[in-house]
């Protein structure tokens, strides 16, 4: 078997089942030997913010000499990026033999009527990788709400970490920030601690409280008092710590700012819980903090950003940080959307960033047609152009930024997709001025 056919074979999987619930989940680690029992974690749930919060996490763990493993979701550009140790993704061979493996277990399950699913498979090979890999703690990012995402099957994590709530997989989850909160306030376990962001909607903060309160959870809000911002730029943002501790985040944004603060109250915690973790690994740690389209900054001549931001809230956070940070009159958009995301509130948000806009469709089934997606914002009187593909997508984009900055946004499908052919298309265009 080779790369390609295990990735294929892991998305061969269904993506959903009509009941959710742990069952599937908990079948197969029992067949497995359960290596989850083996780890220790910081479980992550959350509508936006979870990827940052959880890497921040991750390097400073590894900054102050823990083997770490991190487990997000979705990947941009590389499978492997779901399972990763001290920031090293799982190569390519282990995980091929790892699926080799365990796939007679799945087909043997199958014939027995249990259907595992795509992430559940995922959730079961991240925790064998980190077990063999000996890891003396893993940040586990859930992937879809919380009480029934396959990472719940975890016992009682050291700190249960709830980033940003917003209204997105609204099929799913619920359509109201209550449900919403509700499913995700379920990766509390028994007698923990969960560390909260702190610029939740009221209605989730109200839900959050009664779950720690039923389940005994000491509940921490992480203070932005312990912060004060010294200067914001696409650079990233500089920030002083309790007593004048500079500490420098990576990713740029304001809301980069309230992620930090959300991961260095769980760094407290577990500094209280008798980890040996110095300012200065909170200080590299939070340097080296870095993720794939997250207001990235792919260029600077000219100025590329990518992000994938793909839901309301997420986008109105990006708008709020291009409007302060890129300062030029004229920026070209490039946008492509899935068409199970709320579209219009997403163009909504961004209406006065782009003085015009490239249309393209992500790859997958799920895609919005550009041509759709071009009417969004021909609505709302932005010049848009649908391009065939994303390639033609990028080509025109550049050609009508011209110099001025371009932002692609809209899909983390979109960032996999385009992020590698930005690397080829500036290095083609520079080889050719040369």
């Amino acid at each position: 078997m080779t790369y390609e056919e295990a990735v294929h074979t892991v998305d061969s999987l269904q993506r959903f089942v009509r009941r959710p619930g742990l069952e599937r989940i908990e079948r197969l680690l029992a067949e497995m030997g359960n290596p989850h029992k083996a780890l220790r974690f910081v479980h992550v749930a959350g509508t936006n913010g979870k990827g940052s919060v959880s890497e921040m996490i991750a390097k400073v763990l590894e900054r102050a000499g823990y083997r770490t493993g991190l487990f997000i979701s979705p990947h941009v550009t590389d499978f492997c990026e779901r399972i990763q140790v001290n920031g090293i993704p799982i190569p390519h061979g282990d995980l091929t033999e790892l699926v080799e493996e365990y796939l007679p277990l799945i087909r043997r399950l199958e014939a027995s009527g249990i259907q595992v699913t795509e992430f559940e498979w995922i959730t079961a090979l991240g925790f064998e990788w980190f077990r063999r890999q000996d890891c003396q703690l893993v940040v586990l990012e859930v992937g879809l709400g919380g009480r029934f995402d396959a990472t719940n099957i975890i016992d009682a994590p050291l700190v249960s970490v709830i980033t940003s709530i917003s209204l997105d997989h609204t099929a799913v989850l619920g359509d109201s920030i209550e449900q919403i909160a509700f499913e995700k306030s379920g990766i509390m376990k028994q007698g923990g601690i969960c560390v909260c962001y702190p610029d939740q909607p009221r209605a989730a903060l109200n839900m959050l409280k009664i779950t720690a309160e039923v389940m005994k959870n000491r509940f921490v809000i992480a203070g932005l008092n312990d912060l004060m911002l010294v200067e914001a730029s696409i650079d990233g943002t500089q920030l002083l710590w309790k007593n004048g501790i500079p500490v420098r985040v990576a990713m740029a944004g304001e809301h980069q700012m309230k992620n930090a603060a959300t991961a260095l109250s769980v760094i407290e915690e577990l500094r209280g819980l008798g980890w040996q973790i110095s300012d200065r690994a909170v200080q590299e740690g939070i340097a080296a903090a870095r993720l794939p389209a997250r207001l990235e900054v792919l260029s600077r001549s000219p100025v590329v950003l990518l992000d994938g931001a793909h839901n309301p809230d997420g986008i109105r956070v990006l708008a709020r940080a291009v409007k302060k940070q890129v300062t030029h009159k004229r920026i070209v958009g490039l946008t492509g959307m899935m068409r199970d995301k709320d579209v219009d509130s997403a163009v909504r948000e961004l209406d006065g960033i782009f003085s015009s806009v490239v249309t393209v469709a992500p790859n997958g089934p799920r895609a919005l047609p550009a041509e759709e997606l071009a009417q969004y914002w021909e609505k709302r009187r932005i010049p848009a152009q649908p391009a065939a593909n994303v390639e033609e997508g990028l080509r025109l984009a550049l050609v009508k930024a011209g110099g001025e900055p371009l932002l692609i946004c809209g899909s983390l499908y979109l960032a996999g997709d385009i992020r590698p052919l930005v690397f080829q298309e500036l290095e083609r265009k520079k080889t050719k001025e040369n």
